[in-house]
């Protein structure tokens, strides 16, 4: 009795050494099934190198092992064309040693048709929220021990609020009800930094969600309940960067994993000098160049070297793997143009690939939009790039729609900006695959940018809620959100959302203690937004528009019977509009409709503008 104790002890001794023998093994899980069949495994454990890798089953081929300058990595090649799902052992042995050990891998069997997912579109609005400060539903993962940063305090706007992915999961019908048909979080990644945590975007694991916003498991759960309702799921990836508390910086998997590494490890970060035009510029030279994809963006984030092979491979499967697990509507990539572009063409085509359907954003934070037009797919390059990438971000546009509100009409002034803005858009391949926004998480909130004016700010939604655009609109817009107070200020900006904490006295869900001017707003929104839900000649319909005059700009979305139509006026006193001058656009003896007043009347002569603002009119039953 005793003996077999004493040899069931040393089983567990034994199983337990060579179970630590490796930390990690990503990506973590793989499919059958997929385009691309080979799958390149990492695998990290103290002196692992030293070991001979081996898969002893038929269906699977290990082409190729890579070791690095690293003695804690392996670099496994696996072709699993072949395999069906299931698991199968990989094993790990020294020549003359009675050390070896074995390990799981498990090959998953896709969702139904998860080839022919369908991404965003020009039919969709995109809700964009920041889940720390949107609602706390879980108040057990506001702290989590272990983690650098601790505590929350909602008095501080840099710290940590407490927001989670449950209370996106919560909420999931108020923003139904509101006619969004896609949410975008910031990243909920784990972001192990000691300070500004919230944000997201100094990930320190790619592979597993921030405990402090949630489980995997509770991220999937938002993922197939916004697809219940209809709601595609948006993921935030940065291939760019890390965090600088990511678990690779403590152990580097080869000499170049970052870049400037040497400098790095000297004790000297070097940064990038932000200048994104050397992607474009026939004229840069090679340092400018070199320092703008190869420098950090930030000290604390430390920039990615994609021209690594293993790297490379690395980020790619990455993001196929968060798509297929969370059934993803689609990605936005953060800083596009600062990685190395020939990478970011071939990640784009290997998830176009894998899902010729699915819809990518790429932010190119530029007002040119040549620069903006030159990342989107189908763009005839004189340079010959070609970027796989379907959407990027209409930044020339919304500064346009700004100024137009905010400046006094004049020849070049004033409405005339979104008149000429818009009539660059012979530039790009596809318009309407550009994605449209009155502000994001990293900009003055609209209403602060429109000095706060209710009027003005409905104008603008009305109006870039009505273009061939894909739609983005931020958490908060709907009831005033602003950042008056400190403008420009990135912790207010990302302010609460009145009602998603327990003590809230306002509660925006359901509209309790709001002002008037916040339900006056949230009410037109929602108007707005669910008209567009169903709106075919929004959604894919020709664009006519007609230059501003005296103050008033037009503009017609037609679509067969359907025939949406804009008016902005920035007179502040009663005009007649002399409805003449749209004869083309064949209206005249119709009834039309206006959506927000519900209001008929039949399309004659003219039109009597009482007021400044924004007046949208369909013929749509």
């Amino acid at each position: 009795m005793k003996i077999n104790r004493l040899l069931l002890l040393l089983f567990f001794v034994c199983l337990t050494t060579y179970a630590q023998k490796i930390d990690r093994v990503e990506p973590p899980n793989w499919w059958v099934g997929m385009n691309n069949n080979e799958v390149e495994l990492l695998i990290h454990g103290a002196n692992i190198s030293s070991y001979s890798p081996s898969i002893n089953n038929e269906a699977i081929d290990l082409k190729l092992v890579k070791r690095t300058e690293n003695k804690n990595y392996l670099f496994l090649t696996v072709d699993i064309s072949k395999a069906e799902e299931g698991k199968f052992k990989i094993d790990f042995s020294k020549k003359g040693k009675r050390n070896s050990f074995s390990v799981d891998y498990e090959l998953k069997a896709r969702k139904k048709d998860s080839k022919h997912r369908e991404g965003f579109n020009s039919s969709d609005a995109i809700y964009l929220i920041t889940p720390d400060r949107f609602a706390n539903a879980d108040t057990s993962n506001d702290i989590v021990k272990g983690l650098k940063e601790q505590g929350i305090n909602r008095k501080d706007d840099y710290a940590r609020h407490g927001g989670d992915i449950k209370g996106i999961t919560n909420h999931l019908d108020y923003i139904s009800d509101m006619g969004f048909t896609a949410i975008w979080p910031t990243p909920v990644l784990t972001n192990d930094m000691k300070q500004s945590s919230y944000h997201g975007y100094a990930m320190t694991d790619l592979y597993k969600t921030d405990p402090r916003f949630g489980t995997l498991d509770e991220y999937i759960e938002l993922a197939t309940k916004s697809k219940e309702k209809g709601i595609k799921l948006v993921m935030d990836m940065v291939e760019n960067h890390i965090g600088s508390g990511h678990w690779w910086m403590q152990d580097l998997p080869t000499n170049d994993w970052v870049n400037y590494q040497k400098e790095f490890l000297e004790g000297n970060i070097i940064t990038t000098n932000h200048r994104r035009t050397t992607n474009q510029d026939s004229y840069a030279s090679k340092k400018d160049k070199a320092l703008m994809s190869e420098g950090w963006f930030v000290s604390s984030m430390p920039d990615l070297n994609q021209r690594n092979p293993l790297l490379a491979t690395y980020l790619i499967q990455n993001s196929i793997w968060w798509i297929e697990t969370l059934d993803l509507g689609g990605v936005r990539q953060d800083t596009y143009p600062y990685p190395d572009k020939e990478f970011m063409a071939n990640w784009a085509g290997a998830i176009m690939s894998e899902y010729p359907n699915m819809s990518i954003v790429g932010e190119e934070w530029s007002l040119n939009p040549l620069l903006v037009g030159y990342w989107q797919d189908g763009k005839k390059n004189k340079d010959g790039y070609k970027s796989n990438l379907s959407s990027t971000m209409d930044f020339p546009m919304q500064k346009n729609i700004v100024d137009a509100l905010n400046e006094e009409e004049s020849w070049d002034k004033g409405l005339v900006k979104i008149y000429e803005g818009l009539a660059n858009d012979f530039s790009y391949a596809n318009p309407s695959k550009i994605m449209i926004f009155p502000d994001n998480h990293d900009m003055s909130r609209i209403f602060t940018q429109l000095n706060e004016d209710v009027v003005k700010t409905k104008m603008a939604l009305g109006y870039l809620l009505a273009l061939p655009r894909i739609s983005q609109v931020y958490y908060g817009t709907e009831i005033l959100i602003s950042d008056a107070a400190k403008p420009g200020d990135h912790g207010l900006i990302r302010t609460d959302f009145p009602g998603g904490w327990a003590n809230d006295k306002v509660n925006a869900f359901t509209g309790e203690g709001l002002g008037k001017d916040q339900l006056d707003m949230q009410s037109f929104l929602k108007k707005v937004l669910n008209y567009r839900k169903n709106s075919d000649a929004i959604h894919s319909g020709k664009t006519i528009h007609f230059a501003p005059e005296k103050g008033v700009y037009v503009l017609f979305r037609i679509l067969n019977e359907e025939v949406v139509t804009i008016i902005l006026n920035k007179n502040e006193f009663p005009i007649n509009l002399d409805l003449n001058r749209f004869e083309e656009i064949g209206l005249n003896g119709k009834q039309v409709r206006n959506i927000i007043s519900n209001d008929e009347f039949t399309w004659q002569e003219s039109i009597k503008l009482n007021s400044k603002g924004v007046v949208i009119l369909t013929t749509k039953k």
